[in-house]
């Protein structure tokens, strides 16, 4: 490979800078028009009666559609219940329960936005009150277990936890707490709906495209090929729009109802619980070990919020069954249901969370045992997954370590908390794992040769923003042996070859060998066409007989044993007489009943306190990691940048504010929700281990879009105490906690 892995500028770089990047609420659609989602105001309870009279009387409205009104779903279907997770139970105006607040229950249409808007607060609404539970507290007093934590079982043991507690000489029993937070990407949640007969096109905006088309057209009753969802251009998803929600079968319903197109965008309010959650969390830690820092017992205890209308787990124990050497190790996962809206995948749903309880009771263990805390994670590290009993495919987790605490200088670090000082600032250092599981998936990519001598390759996958055209336009140019400029990679389209989901970091091991075994199918049948051709300098040559030459102009085929007998890839289509095409189709095999597959990295931070304010700022971190072979340099550093500084919300800033009597979020807007703006970020140092892992996918790439956030808020959270000496155990870390 010669350009795979090359820190090449974005292929959707001008596009995007440009403003000819389309969204999906910017797609020109004659005739459309504009509709606004009304959502409840109570927690709980039953809409009585819609009154739409007042909202009529606005010019230009076209449709107030109610739970009365409503077209009727399939029986079946009156949830959308499909596939979850993926397939989530939806609110799709056909009962008149109310679940949450902010829960949709009727859409105004209109000829313009604001004429929509208008007539939506006009709506004058009668409920039926019910009891709500609100408090996560009150939740816990009834909790029950997931039936599946993922794909993986809700609880673990092995050996004897208690008599491993027993066994150590120093043990900690603590418990940390996470807040619900929301997703907040710049682009809300928008869909444009447009029939033609029993034929429907969506505009969406979504991380997995051939979701919303089976699942859309299940809840419709048509063929899946009858459902077309495009979405070239995705402006952040993080998780959230990797789930078909309620607003995407409204705007269809409307636009059926209606007779004409219909646009539907989120408000930044409607962020926060109809498109789900990061559910707050509580997590007991209990670790013992040995003088000398052997691990002898550790269990993980979660409890997480859910819906009152389905289960949806964080999955904070998986971190711990994997990470350390425990011989007595027990996991579990609870929920307790809360009317709010359901949870749903959050940046790295569970590794986030659960390696911040994880990393900080590390970290109090450490102290126990007034042991380095990261010797005593050098003292439990292991070759093999404890909890799967397998070998890692790879795990470069050791150099990460040492070249992280080589970089950040953590061996100068005086261990005693409020030892460093910095004139009237407490300094602090601290350090954590990141890890995030490698994920595949099976995909497909059509790869077409055109007489001009462009190279198309096609695959209905997604680009969230990390790079996806630019990634597998390098793989396609290196597969073909093509110049990347000759090379046209597209996606956006559902009915392009098959593709999963954009989520659990897994877009370019799945959709990259399959890129890839495309542009090999397409380069052996144009050699084939050619050694077919009596004409052609390669006629009668075999494919071990050829090579090929990127740095030709468009790429050509020529014999090994006389290279002066060559041929343009773009002459063979031309002569063949129009394009030539192939579809290559990629899949995982046995590899993970004999590999356990995680990228790793270490993560170190320095932290200033101000001891009279409080105010906590983050000056450097240094993160490294090893993810297999990196794909584009400058847009993979670019992600695992991005990723701490989400660590650094998580840590210090992000928290859903819930009113305990309505259920409403009270900063369901970017004013008050806070996350981090470059004011709040300064030096962060990412670095790459190179490392081989043939096991993972043809190109030995691992998924960086997660990992990134994994271990920063235990490595900031550790920096905190070290520089306080205040443990503080629920996140965020706010100046008021540290007064």
């Amino acid at each position: 490979m010669t350009i795979t892995g090359a820190p090449i500028n974005r292929v959707d770089a001008w596009a995007k800078v440009s403003g000819a990047a389309r969204y999906s609420a910017e797609h020109p659609v004659d005739n459309v028009a504009h509709a606004v989602l009304v959502t409840s105001t109570i927690p709980s309870g039953r809409v009585l009666s819609i009154d739409d009279s007042a909202a009529r009387e606005v010019p230009g409205v076209l449709l107030v559609m109610t739970p009365a009104n409503a077209m009727r779903l399939p029986p079946n279907m009156k949830d959308g219940k499909l596939q979850p997770p993926i397939g989530r139970r939806l609110t799709l105006l056909q009962e008149d329960d109310v679940y949450y607040n902010n829960q949709p229950i009727a859409v105004v249409v209109a000829d313009t936005f604001e004429r929509a808007r208008e007539a939506g607060a006009r709506l004058r609404i009668e409920y039926e009150r019910k009891p709500a539970v609100l408090d996560f507290e009150e939740a816990k007093a009834s909790v029950h277990p997931p039936e599946k934590v993922l794909t993986e079982e809700t609880d673990t043991k092995r050996g004897d936890l208690q008599a491993g507690l027993l066994a150590g000489s120093a043990r900690i029993d603590v418990t940390y707490t996470t807040p619900v937070e929301n997703h907040n990407p710049l682009e809300t949640h928008a869909t444009i709906a447009q029939w033609d007969g029993d034929r429907l096109t969506l505009y969406d905006s979504t991380q997995y495209m051939k979701g919303v088309q089976r699942i859309v057209a299940s809840i419709f009753d048509i063929p899946p090929e009858n459902v077309t969802a495009i979405c070239p251009y995705v402006g952040g998803g993080f998780g959230a729009k990797g789930s078909v929600w309620s607003h995407v079968v409204l705007a269809a319903m409307a636009a059926k109802q209606l007779g004409r197109p219909v646009k539907l965008s989120l408000d930044r309010n409607q962020m926060f619980g109809p498109v789900g959650t990061r559910p707050n969390t509580e997590q007991r830690m209990r670790m013992a070990a040995l003088s000398d820092g052997r691990m002898t017992a550790s269990s993980h205890d979660t409890i997480a919020y859910t819906s009152m209308i389905e289960d949806w787990i964080e999955p904070c124990g998986l971190v711990t069954r994997m990470m350390y050497e425990s011989p007595n190790q027990a996991t579990s996962h609870r929920l307790a249901r809360m009317n709010l809206g359901t949870p749903t995948f959050m940046r790295a749903p569970g590794e986030a969370t659960g390696s911040y309880a994880q990393d900080c009771a590390i970290d109090e263990l450490a102290y126990e045992l007034h042991m380095d805390p990261l010797d005593l994670r050098l003292k439990n590290y292991t070759e093999r997954d404890p909890g799967k009993d397998l070998p890692f495919s790879s795990k470069s987790l050791r150099q990460c370590y040492e070249i992280g605490a080589e970089r950040f200088g953590w061996r100068d670090r005086n261990p005693q908390p409020r030892s460093m000082r910095q004139g009237n600032k407490l300094v602090g250092w601290g350090m954590a794992t990141a890890s995030y599981p490698t994920n595949r998936s099976a995909a497909e990519c059509s790869a077409t040769m055109t007489p001009d001598g462009t190279a198309l390759f096609r695959s209905g996958t997604q680009d969230l923003g990390t790079g996806t055209y630019t990634v597998m336009t390098q793989v396609a140019a290196d597969a073909l042996g093509v110049p990347v400029d000759r090379v046209r990679f597209e996606l956006g389209n559902s009915q392009m070859p098959e593709a999963p989901v954009s989520g659990g970091s897994t877009t370019v091991a799945s959709v990259a060998p399959a890129v890839q075994a495309a542009g090999r199918a397409l380069r052996l049948k144009l050699l084939g066409i050619a050694a077919a051709d009596e004409c052609s300098p390669l006629f009668g040559a075999t494919a071990d007989q050829v090579g090929v030459d990127s740095t030709s102009d468009g790429g050509e085929l020529y014999l090994l044993d006389d290279p002066a007998r060559r041929v343009a890839m773009q002459a063979i289509a031309a002569r063949h007489g129009g394009p030539v095409e192939v579809t290559a189709k990629a899949e995982p095999g046995d590899e993970k009943q004999k590999y356990s597959m995680h990228a790793f990295g270490s993560v170190f931070v320095e932290v200033t306190v101000d001891e009279d304010l409080g105010e906590i700022r983050v000056p450097r971190v240094v993160g490294v990691y090893g993810v297999g072979k990196l794909m584009n340099e400058k847009t993979g550093y670019s992600q695992l940048m991005g990723g701490i500084v989400w660590g650094i919300g998580l840590a210090l800033l992000e928290e859903t504010l819930i009113d305990k009597r309505e259920g409403r979020a009270v900063n369901g807007n970017l004013a008050e929700y806070h996350v981090p703006t470059n004011a709040d970020i300064q030096a962060i140092d990412v670095q790459i281990v190179d490392e081989d892992d043939p096991h993972v996918n043809p190109l030995g790439a691992k998924g960086i879009g997660e990992i990134g956030i994994t271990g920063v808020g235990a490595a900031i959270a550790n920096a905190v105490f070290h520089a306080t000496g205040k443990r503080v155990r629920d996140l965020p870390i706010t100046l008021d906690k540290l007064l």
